[in-house]
């Protein structure tokens, strides 16, 4: 698939958006996009940086996160542009000009009242399943996934969860912050999901790509929503326990032990927008298609911090 397509990446500097610059090397030329050039809320930046290009591929990794913040009424909106109408424009985008297209979403679809059951996968969210959003971010989310599949364009929407990398915020910077200042912190551990690397991410999105089509074409009929996420499950406690004890097996000096992580329901940590308490999605509608499924959580975990401490100074991780 080489040199095949002519692939346009929104949200560059993204977790997700930077590990996809190199994923996507290989099959084709890339021009990766961050807000400053194609903002969300902008709708003509980004019309005018599709028609500039003529993409053969949209891949859409940029977004609304701020999932507390959306709670407000003003965020709101821009959630809903971010997340709902843009997404809508550009699969109209890639429709008209005969393009495919491959966009995120995530866990938060779905209200996870479903009975946890983490020792069997085939009892997790599948596809089909109703959703249900317990929050504003959600809901735009979902909005999203319609909007792009309503076009008919051929499209993949990727659900995803728990994201993490060493940029940005999110989870996994968070604790590494907090355990070298702190001897003991407290987590919530009524939650279950899957921590999901951004690397494992776009390598998993460019391998389906390749297997999606030839020519710089792809097979509509594969056209949908797949779930994409590590192998394995556990809660915000189980991981905050897992990037402690890896961080301080490789040396790094923090303040707390693994064993200083206090488990906590979710009522004793509220938050503007609640989360579902089960996000455990199954990933074998992903594997029967393109053959591909991600490697186990913490497996990516170790992998991810042994890529931080050989490359960034000694200490917790900073922004790259």
């Amino acid at each position: 698939m080489a040199g095949e397509h002519r692939i346009l990446l929104f949200g560059a500097n993204g977790q997700v958006g930077w590990e996809l610059r190199s994923a996507l090397g290989p099959l084709g030329a890339v021009r990766a996009l961050a807000r400053a050039e194609a903002d969300l809320c902008e709708p003509d930046s980004l019309v005018s940086a599709i028609r500039g290009m003529a993409p053969t591929l949209i891949v859409n990794a940029a977004a609304y996160t701020a999932v507390d913040r959306a709670e407000d009424t003003d965020e709101e909106k821009t959630a809903i542009a971010a997340n709902t109408t843009a997404p809508g424009i550009l699969a109209e985008e890639a429709k008209r000009l005969g393009a495919a297209m491959v966009h995120y979403s995530t866990d938060y679809v779905f209200d996870g009242t479903r009975p946890v059951r983490p020792e069997d996968p085939a009892a997790w969210y599948r596809e089909e399943d109703a959703t249900g959003p317990l929050n504003v971010y959600g809901r735009t989310k979902l909005a999203g996934e319609t909007a792009v599949l309503d076009t008919g364009v051929p499209a993949l929407v990727f659900r995803t969860s728990w994201v993490y990398s060493l940029r940005g915020r999110n989870f996994l910077r968070t604790v590494l912050n907090l355990a070298a200042g702190r001897d003991t912190l407290s987590m919530v551990a009524d939650q279950h999901g899957a921590p999901t690397w951004a690397r494992a991410i776009a390598q998993a999105t460019a391998l389906v790509i390749a297997r999606w089509g030839t020519g710089g074409g792809v097979d509509p009929s594969r056209r949908g929503i797949y779930h994409m996420t590590a192998a394995g499950a556990t809660t915000w406690h189980g991981f905050a326990t897992a990037i402690v004890r890896h961080a301080a097996s490789s040396g790094q000096p923090l303040a707390c032990a693994p064993g200083a992580i206090k488990p906590i329901p979710s009522d004793a940590f509220p938050t503007a927008a609640t989360r579902p308490k089960n996000s455990l999605l199954s990933n074998e509608r992903l594997h029967r298609a393109f053959g591909i499924a991600l490697p186990h959580w913490e497996t990516s975990l170790s992998l991810c911090l042994e890529d931080g401490w050989c490359t960034l100074p000694a200490g917790v991780p900073t922004n790259r």
